[in-house]
């Protein structure tokens, strides 16, 4: 059975065998059963050095094992707030300006920078330490991901991973209304550049996660789901009127 070092060596391999049916799993497997609770802040800071990796697998798999050892110390209380704030604004600091975003790379296998950080999203969502403005911050950083400019349309169901996150996050009974909806600002920003022609990518990625946050939001257990999804159907309307703004 290979040692961490070597897991964690194999996880930045361009093998995408190497890197994701034995590294990543395997890591994500001793993760959660706690055979590496003494070895969590190494863990994390390593795939925080991930964040800065030259290549893009080595980056875009960090998240995931990441993701695990948060889930780990909402599960066991093994970490300080400062190293799991510490993580995540390396995090959003790297998700934000990742430039290759691609879902799937026909010689390096799955890359998923924006499907694995939204995974990474939701284990913080859930994170029993996680705040009403870490929350909310969490699913503003949601949006400004799924905005920004890009020539890759999403197609490998990058926001559904997305929506998925988003509901990890908006769930959580912290929340006021407002800042259950606030992520939206940066949809709203977006939207106000629209204008005649083709369908820029960055809208076009923005409407499939709205789409697919509807879905998922509606069928969750949101304390503000109402105003949540209402709020998502008013900006599907502003753009396409077909979709109702208001319910039957």
């Amino acid at each position: 059975m290979p040692d961490l070092d070597t897991l964690l060596e194999w996880l930045a391999s361009p093998d995408p065998e190497l890197r994701d049916h034995q590294a990543q799993r395997v890591l994500v497997q001793r993760i959660g059963r706690g055979a590496l609770d003494d070895r969590l802040v190494a863990v994390g800071d390593a795939m925080v050095d991930r964040f800065g990796h030259p290549e893009v697998p080595a980056r875009t798999f960090a998240p995931l094992v990441l993701a695990a050892v948060v889930a780990r110390d909402s599960a066991a209380d093994l970490l300080d707030a400062a190293t799991l704030a510490r993580w995540r604004t390396a995090f959003v600091s790297w998700w934000l300006g990742e430039t290759d975003i691609r879902g799937w790379d026909d010689r390096l296998g799955w890359l998923h920078a924006i499907a694995h950080g939204a995974d990474l999203v939701a284990a913080y969502g859930a994170a029993p330490r996680s705040t009403a403005p870490v929350l909310a911050e969490l699913a503003t950083v949601v949006a400004e991901r799924t905005v920004a400019p890009t020539d890759y349309r999403y197609a490998q169901q990058e926001e559904d991973r997305l929506a998925r996150a988003l509901a990890a996050v908006l769930v959580r009974p912290e929340l006021t209304e407002a800042q259950a909806t606030g992520w939206l600002a940066p949809v709203d920003r977006l939207f106000a550049t629209g204008g005649p022609g083709p369908l820029p990518i960055d809208a076009a990625n923005t409407f499939a996660v709205l789409r697919a946050g509807y879905v998922m939001l509606d069928r969750s257990p949101l304390p503000h789901r109402r105003a949540v999804t209402d709020a998502i159907a008013a900006r599907l309307h502003e753009v396409f009127p077909s979709y109702p703004a208001i319910r039957e």
